[in-house]
């Protein structure tokens, strides 16, 4: 659930003068659909959507790597950071010149709901995003009931974020409980941890293909992010499964449609539960390589 160092009453004040730095590549979309675009003046080059209207903001760097020196010279007087994505070290050393903190930390789909009256208070001195965000979490509600009703059939799925070494979520992880929401179980069945104390390894844990659960998958998603996979890779991980006779399809997924949150879990829970529906059809009737799986 979204956090900040204050009630959002406390930043509405600061209205049309804010001056928005977003580290949060989910965020700074979100912010774009709440009508803030005028407000934002810095963002991570991982900040792609809206790809037309970030052209204009200048890039700080990267969510892990943040370029101080060029964010404390665009004088913002809000940042948004996440717990998972960005590091302590970088909020201790923005506290020293950034007057507004805003640390968020959506841990399931249901978060985004508040997530988005959080973001209306904190800027609701600007015309408009108030009313957007209401508009916003109401949708985002009702999609989200809509959801429940439209699960395919359950299945056990390793999901994977890097390679060499491999890596994939833990069930506490926001990820994985949006791949739960479609009927997609991740294993193994490890907690990582709250992110405040736990980071890394425990939340996104390490792995080899002889680990034991692995039995017990039955389909294996190769995201696009933060690893970038390939064809090439879906056909390492078919040749590590049938090495050790496990059996378990292999697709490769867009990762924003789980790990991203705020407006564009509107678009990508739907689109995952699509996928979903259509890889619990029959074997065979659908695509099964990363180039027509992504």
């Amino acid at each position: 659930m979204p956090a900040t160092d204050a009630l959002g009453q406390r930043f509405a004040a600061a209205g049309s003068q804010a001056r928005i730095a977003s580290l949060v590549p989910s965020l700074t979309e979100t912010l774009f659909a709440l009508g803030l675009g005028p407000q934002i003046v810095a963002r991570t080059g991982f900040c792609v959507h809206p790809r037309s209207a970030v052209r204009g903001v200048a890039k700080v760097g990267g969510t892990k790597d943040v370029d101080l020196h060029a964010l404390r010279a665009l004088r913002p007087t809000h940042v948004l950071v996440n717990i998972d994505e960005n590091t302590r070290e970088t909020v201790d050393a923005l506290r020293g010149f950034v007057p507004h903190i805003v640390v968020t930390h959506p841990q399931s789909p249901a978060d985004n709901v508040p997530l988005l009256r959080l973001l209306g208070e904190v800027f609701g001195g600007v015309p408009g995003v108030a009313a957007r965000a209401q508009a916003l979490a109401q949708r985002m509600h009702a999609m989200l009931q809509t959801l429940q009703a439209l699960q395919a059939s359950p299945r056990h799925v390793l999901y994977l974020i890097w390679r060499a070494p491999w890596m994939t979520v833990a069930r506490d992880t926001y990820i994985s409980r949006s791949l739960a929401a479609v009927g997609w179980h991740t294993l193994p069945a490890v907690q990582g941890g709250d992110g405040l104390q736990h980071r890394g390894r425990s939340r996104y844990p390490e792995f080899d293909w002889d680990a034991p659960w692995l039995r017990a998958v039955d389909l294996v998603l190769l995201s696009s992010e933060p690893y970038r996979f390939r064809p090439t890779h879906a056909d390492e991980v078919r040749a590590a499964l049938a090495a050790r006779a496990l059996h378990a399809e292999v697709h490769c997924i867009p990762g924003e449609w789980a790990s991203w949150y705020g407006v564009r879990a509107l678009r990508g829970l739907p689109a995952l539960a699509a996928r979903a529906r259509r890889l619990a059809a029959p074997p065979g009737s659908h695509a099964t390589d990363c180039a027509r799986g992504a």
